[in-house]
């Protein structure tokens, strides 16, 4: 299951990184929009990062399975792995309004990709990164 969880992270950053290189025109459904308005435009800068971060991850997850040796204590490793976890599983559940499971705002392109992709996937990466720290 290890391999499987960093290569999907792996495959998330290099979607950021095509995000980047090639941005979206008009409603791409990446970003909560409220009256076909997007709240906020993020830049390549930006989703430059959330793909190195995503590598990050990659890594965690490789690092605590014992995929990639790190030289970090494994402990050290199972904690940050847990911590990842319920920052994933934070996503999930959302802000209440725009963002997660919960979310108020509905009807927008980025509402129904969250509700059906983005929300749920935040799920399984979440209980799937615990579960590798469980084993780990």
């Amino acid at each position: 299951m290890a391999h499987a969880l960093w290569a999907a992270f792996a495959v998330l950053a290099a979607w950021h990184f095509v995000m980047a290189a090639m941005p979206a025109q008009g409603s791409s459904g990446a970003v909560p929009s409220v009256n076909g308005k997007a709240l906020f435009k993020p830049s390549r800068m930006a989703t430059v990062g959330v793909g190195v971060l995503l590598l990050l991850f990659a890594a965690l997850v490789a690092a605590t399975a014992g995929i990639l040796a790190t030289g970090i204590a494994p402990g050290v490793l199972a904690g940050l792995s847990y911590a990842l976890a319920a920052g994933l599983l934070a996503r999930a559940i959302g802000d209440f309004k725009y963002v997660g499971l919960f979310k108020r705002v509905r009807g927008s392109k980025f509402a129904t990709l969250d509700s059906w992709l983005y929300s749920p996937l935040c799920l399984a990466l979440s209980a799937a990164v615990a579960s590798v720290a469980w084993r780990g």
